[in-house]
């Protein structure tokens, strides 16, 4: 019932669209008011109109509470003011990479499964390369969700009481079960060449690895989480976790205007509200005076600031602060 009740929110929010993209009108509106961030055209969206957009934003909100504790957060009062874990953790690769999650609304998966493999690394003195499968997850987990979107605390609670394979980027066949899916171009010449127009349907779970795998059996392979659970909604919780464990998975609003985020300090200023969406953060900082989250997004690096963004900290602005979750992982 829950997942039901989630996939018809998911659905609501595509009726009544614009069928236009992108606003044009809207990005020269925007920068002509230079607010704290610069709006453009990215490659990602162009030609793409609000409906397919809106397939892409899967984090819903989970009408039941949570099975997941939240964790009393042990504030730090010397956090610097700038903290980027790519910097902290050079040698963390999966800090730095920017996944796609494609024609499908996985955002809630993309989000968790980079944060766990972010944690393994930084948990393991940055000798674990280890990525998380996203294809496990979105495929197996019921009560997590689909294609269609899903919730981020069942995401976690599934990594820490069913564990998650290994599995990268797609026909990343060194790892058990890589993304079925393939980054696309969405109907523009690029590297990946052009997306399909409709949502991909979820794939279908299996309990084995890629036959080029030859690593271990798929039950030998799974990784698990010895503590998850919701971080306390606020600006210094959120930056003290980030700082002690690694990166975390949030969820905001997605307004119109947000799809044209070029640089700066994402705020919203004009749009209509196209649905949530599930992102990692790997940090913190201050841009001319502004206190921003420092994001990666699962568009691909063709989107936004090389598959990354900025967004206002501090105000909840867009709900950034209000559904922080994470994990400690087990090391192997």
């Amino acid at each position: 019932m829950k997942l039901i009740l989630g996939l018809i929110f998911s659905i609501s929010i595509c009726l009544n669209v614009i069928r236009t993209h992108p606003n044009l009108k809207m990005i020269e509106e925007i920068n002509k008011l230079q607010t704290t961030w610069v709006s453009g055209e990215n490659t990602k969206f162009t030609n793409k109109d609000i409906n397919q957009i809106k397939m892409l934003l899967g984090s819903l909100k989970n009408p039941k509470k949570s099975k997941l504790r939240k964790k009393i957060a042990l504030n730090s009062s010397d956090l610097p003011v700038n903290y980027d874990l790519r910097e902290v953790f050079p040698k963390c690769e999966s800090i730095k990479e920017v996944r796609d999650q494609s024609n499908c609304g996985s955002c809630w998966a993309f989000g968790a499964v980079e944060a766990m493999s972010d944690r393994i690394c930084i948990a393991s003195g940055q000798t674990l390369q280890t990525r998380i499968s996203s294809e496990d997850l979105l495929s197996c987990c019921t009560e997590c969700g689909s294609c269609n979107g899903g919730f981020t605390d069942e995401a976690w609670s599934y990594f820490g009481f069913e564990g998650l394979v290994t599995g990268g980027l797609y026909e990343q066949n060194d790892t058990c079960l890589p993304y079925k899916f393939k980054p696309c171009d969405h109907h523009v010449v690029g590297k990946y060449g052009p997306c399909d127009s409709d949502l991909y349907p979820t794939p279908k779970c299996e309990n084995k690895c890629n036959s080029d795998y030859k690593k271990t059996q798929f039950k030998d392979d799974k990784w698990y989480a010895s503590d998850v659970y919701l971080i306390e909604g606020n600006e210094l919780a959120m930056m003290n976790e980030i700082y002690n464990h690694g990166s975390i998975e949030v969820s905001f609003t997605v307004y119109e205007d947000f799809v044209t985020y070029k640089s700066g300090v994402y705020q919203h200023v004009q749009g209509q509200q196209l649905g949530g969406h599930a992102v990692k953060a790997i940090g913190w900082g201050v841009e001319n005076g502004v206190n921003y989250w420092l994001i990666v997004n699962s568009w691909n690096e063709g989107w936004g600031d090389n598959g990354l963004f900025k967004i206002l900290r501090g105000s909840d602005h867009c709900g950034i602060e209000s559904d922080p979750v994470a994990g400690i992982p087990k090391l192997h």
